[in-house]
């Protein structure tokens, strides 16, 4: 079942005295937040709705001012949180690309239909994302997510199907 919200950034500060929040993107399109009008603050306690007032960029952080929070200690209070959106609010993805949370969790099997693991993290190194598998013994395998390894991801069956090439495992 796939998740019905979507991370797409950590408030980690406040900014500012008139209520803006530092926001760590978790998209590609930093941008995007300019499109959303309502997104959900998360914490481990707490699920709240809020509307975004305005959006100002800064380096590579998002700056939000929320509709309510107008000083800094009132957007010190939402400071580790988690900005969600609903996937119906989501950028459609291109071709044979898909959300991470859809993907950790899905079963990893070798062209030769032997099973390696479940896919556990991903992360990305910058010139491509790394896909941490980890077996059934807590044993960790790392696969770059490149053509020659990544063979084919079936989304329907939750399995994905990976080359190993000399040296990864």
């Amino acid at each position: 079942m796939l998740q019905e919200l979507l991370e797409v950034g950590q408030i980690v500060n406040a900014f500012g005295v008139k209520g803006f929040v530092k926001v760590v993107p978790f998209t590609d399109d930093i941008h995007r937040f300019d499109k959303l009008k309502n997104v959900y603050i998360v914490t481990k306690k707490n699920k709240e709705e809020k509307e975004i007032e305005e959006v100002k960029y800064h380096k590579n952080m998002v700056l939000i001012k929320f509709v309510g929070i107008d000083d800094m200690d009132e957007a010190l209070k939402l400071k580790e949180s988690y900005i969600k959106i609903e996937r119906k609010d989501s950028i459609p993805l291109p071709k044979d690309t898909y959300f991470i949370v859809d993907l950790i969790g899905v079963d990893v099997y070798t062209d030769d239909n032997k099973k390696l693991g479940i896919l556990e993290d991903i992360f990305n190194t910058g010139s491509n994302d790394i896909y941490v598998v980890k077996d059934e013994l807590g044993k960790q395998i790392l696969l770059p997510a490149i053509s020659e390894v990544i063979k084919n991801i079936d989304m329907q069956n939750k399995k994905i199907i990976v080359h190993l090439i000399n040296g990864l495992v």
